[in-house]
C-alpha cells in the first residue's frame, strides 16, 4: 500500500524504514545549515528528533534559512521546526529545547538515549564539548565546518575530522581533537577559500558577533551542507551502522 515513505522504501527496504522509524536523533542548531537537515530527517521518517537551539527566526534569516518566512519572523526556531515536522508527519515525536549548547549546558542532555548526533552550531566550544559527550556516550556524530562566505555547494566533502585540510575552521577543531582525545567524528567541510564580504555598515550585526566577523551566506551553500549532514545520517541508520 502506498504511503508517504513508499518512494524512499523502493531504496532503503522495509528494513531500513523501520530502523529509521525507530531511532531518535539530535540536531544542535537550526540555522542555514541545521533548518534543511531537519527538513530532510523529516521527510524520510525519522522516529524521534530532539531540535536543540535558543534563537528566534530575524528578517535576515530568510536569505539562507529554510524557517525563515516573514509570517515566522520573531518565532523560536525550534517551535517553527516543530510546527513544519509535524505537517510533515504527525507520527514524528519530537522534542525542543530551547538551549544555547556550550559546555555548561551539556548536563541537559543524557546523550546515551540518541542514535545519532548532528552537529549544525557555530561555536567552537559547543563542537568541540558536542563531541567529547557523543564519544562518552559511544554515539555516533556528524559535525559541519564553516559554510559562510562560501559560493561552491559542489565542494563539501565528507571525511573524519583528522583527514581534513583546507578549512580554517577543520583545522581548529582536528587540533583540538588531537589534544583531546577525540577521535572518529565524520565531519562536512569544504576546501573552497572564503570570499571577503562586502559588509554593509548598515546591517543589524547579532548579539556576540562584530561587524567585521558578520559572514555573508546564500541560499544555497548552507543548506547543501544541511542536506549532506542529514544525508549521511539516514544512510547509516537506515543501513544499521
Amino acid at each position: 500500500m502506498a504511503d508517504q515513505y513508499s518512494r524512499t522504501r523502493l531504496l532503503l527496504g522495509d528494513e531500513g524504514i523501520s530502523r529509521l522509524r525507530n531511532a531518535r536523533v539530535a540536531l544542535f542548531g537550526l540555522g542555514g545549515v541545521g533548518g534543511y537537515a531537519a527538513e530532510a530527517l523529516a521527510r524520510s521518517g525519522i522516529g524521534a528528533l530532539d531540535l536543540i537551539d535558543n534563537d528566534t527566526i530575524s528578517i535576515t534569516n530568510i536569505n539562507r534559512q529554510l524557517l525563515a518566512t516573514h509570517s515566522t519572523v520573531g518565532q523560536y526556531k525550534v517551535d517553527a521546526a516543530a510546527e513544519r515536522i509535524k505537517d510533515i508527519d504527525p507520527t514524528i515525536r519530537v522534542t525542543t529545547y530551547k538551549t544555547f549548547y556550550l559546555p555548561e549546558t551539556a548536563g541537559e542532555f543524557d546523550f546515551t538515549q540518541y542514535n545519532y548526533i548532528i552537529d549544525a552550531i557555530d561555536t567552537v566550544t559547543g563542537k568541540l564539548a558536542l563531541m567529547e559527550q557523543a564519544q562518552a556516550a559511544g554515539v555516533p556524530i556528524i559535525s559541519c565546518m564553516g559554510t559562510g562566505n562560501k559560493l561552491d555547494a559542489a565542494a563539501f566533502e565528507v571525511a573524519d575530522i583528522s583527514k581534513t585540510s583546507g578549512c580554517g575552521l577543520a583545522r581548529v577543531i582536528r587540533k583540538e581533537c588531537a589534544k583531546r582525545g577525540i577521535r572518529k567524528v565524520k565531519v562536512v567541510y569544504s576546501k573552497e577559500l572564503p570570499l571577503m564580504p562586502d559588509v554593509d555598515p548598515e546591517e543589524p550585526v547579532p548579539a556576540g558577533s562584530s561587524r567585521r566577523s558578520l559572514p555573508g551566506s546564500t541560499a544555497f551553500v548552507p543548506g547543501a551542507a544541511g542536506l549532506i549532514l542529514a544525508g549521511e545520517v539516514i544512510r547509516a541508520l537506515a543501513q544499521g551502522h
